[in-house]
């Protein structure tokens, strides 16, 4: 009986796919994974107890386990580029990361802590594979940026003119609509009740987290036109903003319809996803607008 499938030629070598890149072997790559687990692990431990377990920078592990797995997509990838090491620029970038996060770690400056790892792998592949490398896996590493919290001052001057102004429009659209709302600030009535307009409901944290959605789905899509890309990334600010007002206004309308204690509950965390999903479906819309006007032609998968 034959067989369907072939087999190869005697003494041939059946081809496999490569995992590691050109210029590391396992023994390089299990020392360099023990060096960055002592350095970050600890932080991570940390990061999951304190900030990202606020609603503000509950994205933050998120972002890091998407940026691994487009890490791993990437593999075979990668490991197919020839190496061309550059060490002339590859080894200060390994030297200035490691003293970047000396500084962070002991000034416990998290900001400065986290982006010295996205240095210290750039520089370990300019070091051992080469810029060719680089730009086969630079979304990956680019999209850590949004893990990183953003500076507290930068965070406080910007937050409190876009909860002002979410807060205004989610009111004057819901008092056109005839419910009875007014607004102080960032504290609206609706009814008998109160709401403060919480920094996590209309802040620039919650912008970050759709801008950093938006350049996953560009990454995804593989689309070819810089302009439409561009565009998308400068509109997904209106769309995350208008996304903001349509949480508020669902939160004021379930406290003032079903009570003070549904929209503190499980609600407001179900309001949490509904921001998403509006931003989703803006960017959607959004994304099918700009392709009337740029092509449509995408990169091979």
């Amino acid at each position: 009986m034959t067989s369907l499938h072939p087999t190869p030629p005697t003494g041939a070598v059946a081809p496999r796919l490569t995992v590691l890149p050109q210029g590391f072997d396992w023994v390089v790559v299990c020392l360099l994974a023990a060096g960055i687990g002592l350095l970050y692990v600890p932080a991570y431990l940390g990061l999951a107890r304190t900030i990202w377990a606020t609603d503000e920078q509950a994205h933050g592990p998120i972002i890091l386990a998407l940026s691994i797995g487009l890490l791993y997509i990437k593999r075979h990838q990668l490991a197919a580029v020839p190496a061309r090491p550059m060490p002339w620029l590859g080894w200060p970038l390994v030297v200035f990361a490691l003293f970047w996060y000396a500084l962070g770690s002991s000034q416990d400056i998290i900001m400065i802590e986290l982006s010295a790892q996205i240095i210290l792998l750039i520089g370990l592949l300019l070091l051992f594979c080469g810029l060719r490398a680089l730009r086969v896996v630079w979304f990956p590493l680019f999209f850590m940026i949004f893990m990183i919290p953003l500076p507290e001052a930068l965070v406080g001057a910007v937050t409190a003119p876009l909860k002002s102004a979410v807060s205004a429009m989610a009111s004057n659209l819901l008092y056109q609509l005839g419910y009875p709302v007014g607004r102080s600030g960032v504290v609206m009535t609706v009814g008998p009740y109160q709401l403060l307009v919480a920094d996590a409901c209309a802040g620039l944290n919650s912008m970050f987290t759709l801008e950093a959605l938006g350049m996953l789905y560009m990454n995804l899509m593989k689309y070819t036109s810089a302009a439409r890309n561009v565009a998308l990334a400068l509109l997904l600010v209106p769309a995350a903003f208008v996304a903001n007002i349509v949480r508020v206004m669902i939160l004021v309308l379930i406290t003032y319809h079903f009570g003070d204690e549904a929209g503190r509950g499980f609600v407001h965390g179900f309001a949490g996803m509904v921001l998403f999903m509006v931003a989703l479906a803006l960017m959607l819309v959004l994304d099918k607008l700009l392709g009337l006007f740029f092509n449509g032609h995408r990169t091979a998968q």
